[in-house]
């Protein structure tokens, strides 16, 4: 009701103004245009006039009833306002009906917006002003920097409709995502806005629009992590149903015609003609003019010059020769006929065929053919295998007459992605890039291979042998800025650059490893500039590949034999036990010494064992050196650290510090490590996560660059994964191994004065600036009050953690990267005896230098005797000793006088004659018996008088005087009173 009421002031007052203008002159058809109203809420709506200018004339038509908001027109008509009915567009127009379609972009059509905007945080200050979507003619680019382009256009759908649009995405090093919001802030499905790569020059993408409003987003972030240009996204044909009505045909552009009525679309005009807008025919170029294809005009023909053709072969006739032809490059734009024209040289001069590619053999028909299953061939007579060798399948081309079957040539000119003539020609010796149509068209040679096998006498299980490896030789020759890529991807437009070179290179080889088993397709593309305005300026400009050799690829054929190395059940050839390898063709098994391993693809002739590093030993396989974690370290004095890196057997992975491009976008160097394990342990791996199409990479140490996005869902955004180091050369402490070094100077000295483990690690996956492949050092470092099992650091002086591109070094310090504990470790302190009671307590000795192994041991309880107790036992013994001694001394005092009385008795009775001993007193005394003792025991003397009678029996000479004894006692009692006086 509210909406009639609405439609009632409207013709009121547009009453009031048809009545206020009553003087001015009636309206003719051409002075106003019909528009509907707004819908109301039962689906319908008004048609009124509207005046051109205002003020200019009166009398418009009346408000009549309009058509029913959901009526629509077919494809090819618009509707006529004036009659309300569906009308066929005229020939030189088209109409898609029900919907809108925007194939110009000489500029920014009309309800598109573009907007630049840094999505790198706040804290980044990047002018992204002007990274926008730009409009190239037939379609528009996106930007190329790190900023965020924009492309939106709403839309107002009656019902539901559908949107699509073709796009050129040729490479993941950008973002790009396409996705809507509808009124009800309804968006795509964050899964489904990723945009995959194109898989041909030009990719279609429909999405299903919700009746309503919509807002259409297309949004790309590009991240130029080196030097490489990032080639944009590119947009075209974006058409949209779903529209109410049109009310008008929209003219042909320029370049394109419709002949017919009721057309939805302009055909493009073919080469050589042109169309202005609104073209019903193409028009034909003069005699001495050119155009390409959809041109809206006619160019002059240059002078044919010595770059406008090519030179190639024919295949091999029955006579075993070839002819050299020469042609125009298509399209031919020069012109015969002008003063200076060249003449194209004559064709039909006849060559030696090259001989056959390794492989092939000479057939009755002079073609080269595949030699059989198990015959091998250097191009001449196919030859079998000898006994105790087996084929080895793969391309090997270095005779160029025809384009192998497997490869493609194409030229992509320019942005636009569109597909032209031949690229690259054979020439005999090498194959060789032709003169484009323009010096910045992308020159490709693509091969295509199904997959890969290794020889049935190598473990497949071992992850260190490579699955294939592809080399091939090649040569630049340019005087502008030319680049030449090698690329590698599932399809010749989902690639990745592999390497690049640029400007003029000397004949040289590159090696690339593959390692993963999928269809593959190489692409080698050549540029002469990328220089827009440069259009045949540099066409001697030329790059040649000589040969290209890859190796285990299925399909392929046999260029040579290889002795089996290990044993295979469906082998051809003399199995070898595990462990042996078979030394050249007669069939003989030879083992290897103790501890190494068999390398891979050894040539015959050459030794096939490999000794293992230290602190490393050989899998079950023999195919490589692993490491059980468990690590045994001599020191200075003779004596073994042990270590046990189980804690850290894990995979672990750490980042860089931030790093910023030239536009300010952030990214990090992501690093996994999978230090050591058993034999199945698991390995480190690194993704690129970027297009659907991920990949990855398995090893022990590997990188890949990380950009922090909210474009997508996901936080992180992984791309550019490389490996490291994929085999595990030794675990020592000394700073060499072979070739490798981990200098003291890169990390801050060790406070302890234990030593750095250093594991060392090789990579076989060579680039241009890494001829010898990659490296990596990785210290474990004593850190006994870490608690943390994964702090890892990288040398302050070079902080991408390598100073040459091709070493790598890391720091891990750890707890566990100390040495297990031992005896020596910790020492006892034994406290006093308290109340019978002594306690032995064990301590680490400081500084703490190891973890783990033996552990402290518990404190003992032993019983024990106090002090006072010995000394009240040391005085007993003390004073019974000192009475003992003085019974001892009084003991043999007597017996002394004894012996002094008996002698000076038998000194005195000799006196009378000499040598006569005197005559006993008394026959009564027996042997040991002494008739004296009763008589001094009868004296009855005091101790102190017998001393005193002692002391004085020493005469006046010095000499004793012996008392001698009488058998009377008056002479002793006479001795005695001569004593008294």
């Amino acid at each position: 009701m509210q909406r009639d009421t609405e439609h009632r002031s409207y013709l009121l007052l547009w009453l009031l103004f048809a009545h206020t203008k009553a003087d001015l002159p009636m309206c003719k058809e051409s002075d106003y245009h019909f528009e509907y109203t707004e819908c109301d809420v039962l689906g319908s709506r008004w048609r009124v006039a509207i005046p051109n200018k205002a003020d200019t004339c009166t009398g418009l038509p009346d408000p009549i009833k309009g058509t029913q908001c959901t009526f629509s027109c077919n494809e090819g008509e618009f509707l006529d306002m004036r009659t309300q009915q569906c009308q066929k567009c005229a020939a030189g127009t088209y109409s898609l009906g029900t919907g809108v379609a925007f194939d110009e972009w000489d500029s920014l059509p009309t309800g598109f917006v573009t907007l630049g905007m840094n999505t790198n945080g706040w804290d980044v200050h990047t002018d992204c002003s002007n990274s926008t979507w730009t409009p190239m003619g037939d379609y528009i680019a996106s930007n190329t920097d790190e900023c965020s382009a924009t492309l939106t256009y709403s839309v107002d759908l009656k019902k539901e409709g559908i949107v699509s649009f073709e796009y050129f995405y040729p490479e993941s090093s950008i973002y790009f995502e396409f996705f809507f919001q509808n009124d009800q802030c309804q968006s795509t499905d964050s899964t489904r806005r990723w945009m995959t790569i194109s898989e041909s020059d030009w990719s279609q993408h429909r999405v299903k629009l919700n009746k309503g409003n919509n807002v259409l987003f297309w949004r790309t972030t590009a991240y130029a992590l080196q030097d490489s240009a990032v080639k944009p996204v590119l947009l075209r044909n974006i058409a949209i149903s779903g529209v109410a009505y049109t009310s008008e045909c929209f003219h042909c552009r320029p370049g394109t015609h419709s002949p017919k009525v009721g057309s939805a679309r302009c055909a493009p005009c073919p080469a050589d003609t042109y169309s202005n807008k609104g073209a019903t025919v193409c028009q034909q170029c003069g005699l001495d003019e050119y155009a390409e294809v959809a041109s809206g005009s006619c160019k002059q023909r240059p002078a044919c010059t010595d770059n406008d053709y090519f030179y190639t072969h024919t295949p091999c006739d029955s006579e075993g020769t070839t002819q050299l032809m020469y042609k125009w490059i298509e399209p031919k734009i020069c012109s015969e006929s002008s003063e200076g024209s060249v003449k194209l040289p004559a064709s039909g001069e006849k060559q030696i065929c090259p001989p056959c590619n390794p492989g092939f053999f000479v057939s009755n028909s002079s073609a080269c053919e595949a030699c059989m299953e198990n015959f091998y061939s250097n191009g001449t007579v196919c030859d079998q295998c000898p006994v105790g060798t087996e084929a080895l399948l793969g391309f090997e081309y270095k005779w160029w007459n025809t384009m192998p079957t497997n490869m493609r040539s194409s030229a992509l000119r320019g942005l636009d992605g569109s597909m032209g003539s031949t690229a690259w020609e054979v020439a005999g010796e090498y194959v060789y890039t032709t003169p484009g149509y323009r010096d910045t068209d992308y020159l490709t040679l693509s091969l295509g291979v199904p997959g890969y096998r290794l020889p049935s006498s190598v473990a497949e299980e071992s992850q260190r042998i490579d699955l294939s490896r592809i080399t091939f030789v090649f040569e630049t020759s340019c005087s502008a800025d030319c680049m030449f890529y090698f690329l590698a991807g599932s399809n010749q437009w989902n690639s990745n650059v592999v390497e690049q070179w640029k400007g003029s290179n000397g004949k040289q080889s590159y090696t690339y490893l593959i390692r993963s088993n999928r269809t593959v397709t190489f692409t080698w593309a050549f540029q002469r500039t990328d220089n827009d305005t440069a259009e045949r300026k540099y066409s001697a400009d030329t790059a040649k590949i000589y040969s290209i050799h890859i190796t285990n690829v299925i399909g392929g054929v046999t260029s040579q034999c290889r002795p089996c190395a290990l044993t295979s059940t469906d082998s051809a050839c003399v199995p070898c036990p595990v462990g042996q390898y078979m030394q050249g063709g007669g069939g003989t098994c030879e083992s290897c010494p103790p501890n190494s391993f068999i390398k891979a693809e050894q040539p015959v002739g050459e030794a096939a064992c490999v000794q293992c590093g230290p602190n490393t030993k050989t899998n079950k396989a023999y195919t490589a050196c692993l490491s059980d974690c468990t690590v045994e370290i001599p020191t200075a004095g003779g004596a073994w650290l042990r270590y046990d890196f189980s804690p850290l057997s894990n995979v672990t992975s750490f980042h860089s510090s931030p790093r910023f491009t030239s536009k300010g976008l952030r990214y990090f160097h992501h690093f996994s490590v999978a230090l050591c394990g058993k034999e199945g342990s698991m390995p480190a791996i690194c993704v690129d996560n970027v297009t659907e199409n991920s990949r990855e990479v398995k090893g022990h140490i590997c990188q890949s660059t990380v950009v922090p996005s909210d474009i997508r869902s996901q936080s992180m955004v992984s791309s550019q994964p490389f490996l490291i180091g994929d085999s595990l050369l030794g675990i020592t402490s000394d700073t060499t191994l072979g070739n490798i070094s981990s200098p003291q100077w890169l990390f801050s000295s060790t406070p302890s004065d234990l030593p750095d483990v250093i594991f060392y690690y090789q990579s076989t996956e060579t680039t241009l600036a890494c001829k010898q492949g990659r490296s990596a050092t990785l210290r474990l470092r004593c850190e006994p009050t870490g608690m943390a099992t994964d702090h890892i650091t990288l040398p302050s002086n070079c902080s991408e953690g390598t100073c040459d591109g091709c070493t790598f070094h890391f720091l891990w310090r750890s707890r566990h990267g100390c040495p297990l504990c031992t005896k020596n470790n910790y020492r006892e302190i034994v406290s006093a005896c308290i109340q019978g009671i002594q306690r032995t307590t064990y301590v680490w000795q400081q500084p703490l230098q190891c973890h783990g192994g033996v552990a402290l041991p518990a404190q003992t309880v032993n019983a024990c005797v106090t002090l006072d107790f010995w000394l009240k036992f040391g005085v007993s013994t003390g004073t019974i000793a000192a009475a003992l001694l003085i019974t001892l001394i009084c003991y043999f005092w007597k017996k002394t006088r004894k012996l002094e009385y008996k002698y000076s008795k038998l000194v005195m009775s000799s006196g009378s004659k000499e040598c006569e001993l005197p005559t006993a007193d008394s026959c009564a005394i027996m042997e040991g018996e002494d008739a004296e003792d009763d008589l001094i025991d009868l004296t009855k003397k005091s101790f102190f008088t017998k001393m005193k009678s002692y002391s004085r029996e020493r005469t006046s000479d010095g000499f004793d005087s012996v008392p001698l004894k009488t058998s009377s006692s008056q002479l002793q009692r006479e001795e005695e009173d001569s004593d008294d006086a």
